[in-house]
């Protein structure tokens, strides 16, 4: 059974349909990536997923079961994490405290687990040198892994990850990808919104491809990046 199903989403804004009849299955542990031009609806497609908003059209399950309507926070507790593109941490809580907080209400981690269960998504993420830290004064790299900690935190069965890799350079990005690949090998699923490609192919098993609001293609990521239509919407290649 697929962890995540979406069938035939939509979502407009007044004349603006920015998710059109949208459908895909996510099997447990797979990673996906979505790619597309700017305002292809990618983090739109996220906030249906998370519940930040509600389709006009189309069911979303988890596990089989209908949490179309549910609000974001049982979606959370139900086993959906999610980074934000532009990291949101409480910036005058230390990092440590910041996942203390995702375990406790996300997570519903018990308060004896929750000290173990915080260290141990310290030193998956590389965050054990910051952990005192204030989380708001962390530069970007430590601030991207700290929003991925903070998902890990919630205990996710799948995790979005939205640009997590954007803005950072080459030798980052290759560090930030390392740690994704093991949260990955360790059987958590994962849907990867990124434009820095060759980060998010290392990863991911298929590509999605989104362009204003429809699916244009799913499969192989060396199959859907050789496609002529890809290669003309997404890259700007004439075909």
């Amino acid at each position: 059974m697929p962890i995540l199903s979406l069938h035939s989403v939509s979502k407009s804004f007044g004349a603006l349909k920015v998710t059109d009849d949208v459908s895909f299955d996510l099997v447990p542990g797979e990673a996906l990536g979505i790619i597309g031009p700017n305002g292809a609806g990618k983090s739109t497609l996220f906030n249906l997923i998370t519940g930040n908003i509600a389709p006009d059209q189309g069911r979303i399950l988890l596990d089989g079961r209908d949490v179309t309507r549910e609000a974001p926070m049982q979606r959370v507790m139900s086993g959906i994490g999610r980074s934000f593109q532009i990291p949101q941490p409480f910036g005058n809580l230390s990092v440590y405290e910041n996942l203390l907080v995702a375990a406790r209400f996300g997570g519903e981690v018990s308060a004896t687990e929750a000290p173990g269960h915080c260290m141990a998504i310290l030193h998956r993420t590389g965050l054990v040198s910051v952990a005192e830290s204030p989380a708001g004064g962390l530069p970007l790299l430590q601030r991207k892994r700290l929003e991925l900690a903070r998902a890990l935190a919630t205990k996710p069965r799948v995790i979005l990850l939205d640009e997590i890799a954007g803005g950072l350079t080459e030798a980052e990005c290759v560090e930030l990808v390392a740690t994704i690949r093991a949260i990955h090998a360790e059987g958590t699923a994962i849907i990867w919104i990124e434009h820095v490609l060759h980060a998010l192919n290392s990863v991911v098993e298929r590509l999605m491809v989104l362009n204003f609001g429809r699916m244009l293609m799913i499969g192989a990521p060396d199959a859907v990046m050789a496609s002529p239509e890809v290669k003309e919407i997404y890259l700007g290649i004439e075909a």
